[in-house]
């Protein structure tokens, strides 16, 4: 080997070890970067010894794919527990103390206590207010309802100007990734960047990757609608402040079209956006119609025959906003809000409690009890077999939006009814939270598997580190070798 020779070995390792030094530096300070794709310098070598060709990028597409899926799914899944997490709360969490069906239960058995005790007056009280602790339960339910739809509907805003924000940023990452691409130049930090907006898009919105010419990327929704292409698509959505039973919410649009809502406790939703949807659009609502058909049950439980000019029947104890007595099977949207007892059998507002024994609630001029008998008990007796006879509730309430195992029939007692439906909300959020451990596992691994294949292992940049101190040490060996060599020749020839 001739001495230019070493000299271009030993300045080739100095270039070479320079480059790949920066490198396992530059992997090392990124070590906590969830976001950083770890890089190596490659080398090749030619008859000018070895030298670095490029920086590469250690990219696993199909890893990649894999973790946006799970974490699309797992993201939409924990939106979904959310949401029913939230109603149940509205029913006083897992022992049910401020659900209808308590207030319910503990109606009947005032009810029962005033039949043995007609004549008491403190038992009719006792019924009076456990009627009204009934009333009041459903009417803060059916606002609490309405208020986790509305909450719903705000956190849908905010995504999806989450997700235009997003989509500015994902493209101005990829025109940079194209630009180095066509250059040639390195394009790492872009495509880190562009594949952190990835995976936040893919928490928000299920997406499907398509790659170009140039690195150039495409992203479409999982329904197919185009998220991205070369300029991102608009994703729009109207919010809408107060909600009640009878107001729809808007949809969110993406480049014009509607995007689907999930269904199911193991949600068919990607992203967070579309169990939200199913939150506020499907099973809030569903509960809701529960509630109603609770409080459409109560008032024609209770009602009473009308003997002046007008419908054959009123309302008795229970009463609501539209004031009639429902003769049909389908919900009343929002009756659970305004049900309320009648101000003619509450003492504070001058009413008797004992209209409840004697008849007479509403109904102009209906005396049951003509002789004013304290042991008259024939219409607490009514009253109370109604409750526990079957009636026919609106299909539609217990069947939209629910796994067919859930389901609660609609040809039951008010009681079993409002049971059911608590079992119905339960049995919904425990399949909820058995598929939301399955999907934050799944991601779990999916994490795992990408980040060992993509992310830093110090152990692995350290020992690379040792292995390119050694070259340099080589290098200056060869280095010192020709120095010592130079001079031998310059004193010979002095």
């Amino acid at each position: 080997m001739s001495l230019t020779s070493a000299l271009n070995t030993a300045q080739s390792i100095f270039n070479n070890t320079g480059t790949q030094s920066s490198v396992v530096s530059n992997n090392i300070s990124n070590a906590g970067n969830k976001d950083y794709v770890r890089r190596q310098a490659m080398l090749t070598t030619s008859l000018n010894g070895a030298q670095v060709v490029k920086i590469d990028r250690a990219q696993e597409e199909a890893l990649l794919r894999q973790y946006l899926k799970t974490s699309s799914q797992d993201s939409a899944q924990q939106a979904l527990l959310g949401g029913l997490e939230d109603l149940k709360s509205i029913v006083g969490g897992n022992d049910y103390e401020t659900s209808p069906s308590t207030y319910l239960g503990v109606f009947q058995q005032k009810l029962q206590a005033f039949r043995t005790t007609p004549g008491s007056t403190v038992a009719a009280q006792g019924a009076i207010t456990a009627a009204q602790d009934v009333a009041n339960s459903l009417n803060n339910a059916s606002q609490s309802v309405q208020n986790v739809r509305a909450t719903a509907d705000k956190q849908i805003a905010t995504d999806v100007d989450k997700l235009n924000t997003l989509l500015s940023d994902f493209e101005k990452a990829n025109n940079a990734v194209k630009t180095a691409t066509a250059s040639g130049a390195d394009a790492s930090g872009a495509l880190d960047e562009r594949e952190k907006a990835l995976k936040q898009i893919s928490q928000i919105v299920g997406v499907n990757t398509t790659t170009r010419d140039n690195n150039d990327m495409v992203l479409s929704t999982s329904d197919g609608t185009i998220l991205f292409e070369t300029i991102p698509r608009k994703v729009t959505f109207k919010s809408q402040d107060v909600y009640t039973a009878t107001i729809a919410g808007n949809s969110v649009y993406v480049d014009g079209v509607a995007l689907p809502r999930g269904s199911g406790s193991t949600t068919t939703g990607q992203g967070s956006l579309q169990s939200l949807l199913q939150v506020r659009d499907e099973i809030a609502p569903n509960f809701q119609k529960q509630l109603d058909e609770v409080a459409r049950g109560l008032v024609s439980l209770f009602k009473e025959q009308n003997t002046a000019v007008g419908p054959a029947y009123v309302p008795g104890l229970f009463t609501w906003s539209g004031g009639t007595v429902d003769t049909g099977a389908t919900a009343v949207a929002g009756m659970a809000a305004t049900i309320t007892v009648s101000s003619r059998v509450i003492t504070s507002q001058g009413g008797d409690p004992m209209r409840l024994r004697d008849g007479g609630v509403n109904a102009t001029g209906l005396v049951l009890n003509t002789s004013g008998a304290s042991g008259y008990t024939a219409e607490l007796d009514r009253l109370y077999t109604a409750l526990g006879a079957d009636i026919d509730f609106d299909p539609a309430a217990p069947t939209v939006g629910f796994d067919a195992t859930t389901g609660i029939d609609s040809n039951v007692s008010i009681m079993e009814f409002a049971t059911n439906s608590l079992g119905w909300l339960e049995q919904y959020r425990s399949n909820a939270t058995t598929a939301a451990e399955n999907t934050s596992a799944a991601l779990s691994r999916s994490d795992e598997a990408y980040s060992n294949e993509t992310g830093v292992n110090l152990d692995e940049e350290l020992t690379l580190l040792l292995d390119i101190e050694q070259s340099y040490k080589a290098a200056t060996k060869i280095l010192n070798a020709v120095d010592e060599m130079l001079k031998s020749l310059l004193d010979i020839a002095s």
